[in-house]
């Protein structure tokens, strides 16, 4: 266990010293005053604190990834391992801690509008179209996904159809009401659930000794799937995730101050990225081999993996306790991404969200299209939504590089993951049956040509704006 182990201990020293060299990269302001007081409306803008937003910001951004992305990324053998805690501790929680602070710097701005400010106007109506798209795909996997689990553990007369009609009340409620209401009142339960469902798989597996596969760069995957791109998608909610750039800002406008940025944005990222790791170990360890997992994927779904995993390291009760801490993650996603998705579209049509008839309208509409989304088959659902979420989080770094340059700080923490990661999903989307369909050498050569023009603009924009005496954040002097 000496891989898994370390890989945990890495990621809580990465907070330490790699979260807090970001954390003074960037800068923090803590007499400068945050969107949840400039711009109360005790709605979506309210201050909380910080362990209230962090426990929050976790089962926001913790949906099914930290568990099916990395139940699925297991195929590859350890190499799942060395994505999880480099991609989380220089790529995750670099993401997440740049996309919540720019957004608190300005007025709790959600990713389309930073994109539009850093990136070009015209990246503002395209990331705004894509954020939507990422955040229906996300809010319908986070409704099929938990409804799949409560089936095998709930009664036969109750049946899917039910319990699909539940999920979606709960999304509507929290969708609509005030943040203090639903989701601020409901997450600490939620959370313990979780914290036993992920502290009780670790203990299981280091108690138990379960044989997890030491540190290996061989493809262990049975169909010899390749590594690039496919694992950098396959796990990304564990390592690196644009779906968080969309939650980011949900907590941007309820945190006090940014001195709490770090614990709230980075800290929980890595956070999660131990629970990809916890998950990705026992997909590893408990099903005889890589061969004996595909089975069972392929008949079952990571659904299945979890439903007998639980069971065979904690027993009947305590593997239904897990089994609700692991529907937990997806409910608790599934509710801020329509939620993120109302925000979004008010924000680009500049509709006050004060007053409940403006979020109906708004609100509706997302939840007749999700609803009809879950007729389709759920495997397809998440290659898109595993190509939308990691295209979303080259756009969000790219803002985040572009904000370090302007202000003439070290604009590579964000730069140097964003170039991968444009390779990555570039590479993915040229080859893929769901893309272009092209020969895989073909999409390596397609992707490092993309890439290298994406560098030449990003350059020629960010020497222009920095030249230009380029506003960073919102100017606060006329703010009462």
């Amino acid at each position: 266990m000496y891989t898994f182990i370390g890989g945990i201990v890495l990621l809580i020293v990465g907070y330490f010293i790699y979260g807090r060299f970001v954390e003074k990269v960037f800068g923090v302001k803590e007499a400068r005053q945050t969107p949840a007081i400039t711009k109360r409306d005790n709605v979506d803008y309210l201050p909380m604190g910080k362990k209230r937003n962090s426990l929050i910001q976790l089962l926001n951004i913790a949906g099914v990834g930290p568990i099916f992305g990395p139940i699925m990324g297991a195929l590859y053998g350890p190499a799942a391992f060395i994505w999880i805690v480099i991609g989380c501790i220089f790529a995750g929680a670099v993401h997440d801690y740049l996309t919540g602070m720019i957004s608190i710097r300005n007025r709790g701005a959600h990713l389309p509008e930073l994109a539009g400010k850093f990136l070009g106007k015209t990246m503002k109506h395209v990331v705004n179209a894509f954020a939507i798209l990422l955040l229906l795909l996300v809010g319908t996997v986070f409704v099929t996904a938990p409804a799949n689990l409560l089936a095998g553990i709930t009664p036969e007369w109750v049946s899917f159809g039910v319990i699909i009609a539940a999920i979606f009340i709960y999304y509507v409620l929290a969708t609509l009401l005030p943040i203090d209401k639903v989701i601020g009142r409901l997450y600490p339960f939620f959370g313990a659930l979780l914290l036993i469902s992920a502290v009780g798989v670790a203990a299981s597996l280091v108690i138990t000794g379960a044989p997890i596969p030491e540190l290996t760069l061989e493809n262990m995957h049975p169909d010899k799937a390749p590594i690039f791109p496919l694992l950098f998608l396959t796990i990304s909610c564990g390592a690196l995730s644009g779906f968080h750039a969309t939650q980011t800002p949900i907590i941007s406008r309820t945190t006090e101050n940014e001195s709490q940025g770090r614990f709230i944005f980075y800290g929980m990222m890595i956070a999660e990225g131990i629970i990809a790791m916890i998950w990705a170990a026992a997909a590893m360890s408990l099903f005889d081999g890589y061969n004996g997992l595909a089975d069972i994927l392929a008949n079952g779904g990571p659904a299945a993996v979890v439903s007998e995993a639980s069971t065979a390291m904690l027993g009947a009760i305590g593997g239904t306790l897990a089994v609700l801490g692991v529907i937990v993650l997806p409910i608790t996603s599934g509710d801020t991404a329509f939620r993120s998705a109302r925000m979004i579209i008010a924000d680009y049509l500049n509709i006050s969200q004060s007053k409940i008839v403006s979020r109906l309208w708004i609100a509706i509409p997302l939840f007749v299209i999700s609803f009809a989304l879950t007729k389709i088959d759920f495997t397809l659902l998440w290659r898109y939504f595993s190509w939308a979420n990691q295209s979303t989080a080259v756009i969000a770094l790219w803002v985040g590089a572009m904000y370090l340059f302007i202000a003439k700080k070290n604009y590579w923490i964000a730069m140097i993951p964003g170039i991968f990661m444009t390779m990555a999903t570039s590479t993915y989307i040229l080859n893929a049956a769901i893309g272009f369909g092209l020969p895989l050498n073909i999409s390596y050569i397609g992707a490092s040509i993309i890439t290298v023009v994406i560098i030449a603009l990003f350059y020629k924009a960010a020497i222009k704006s920095r030249s230009q005496s380029f506003q960073l954040d919102d100017d606060l002097t006329n703010v009462a």
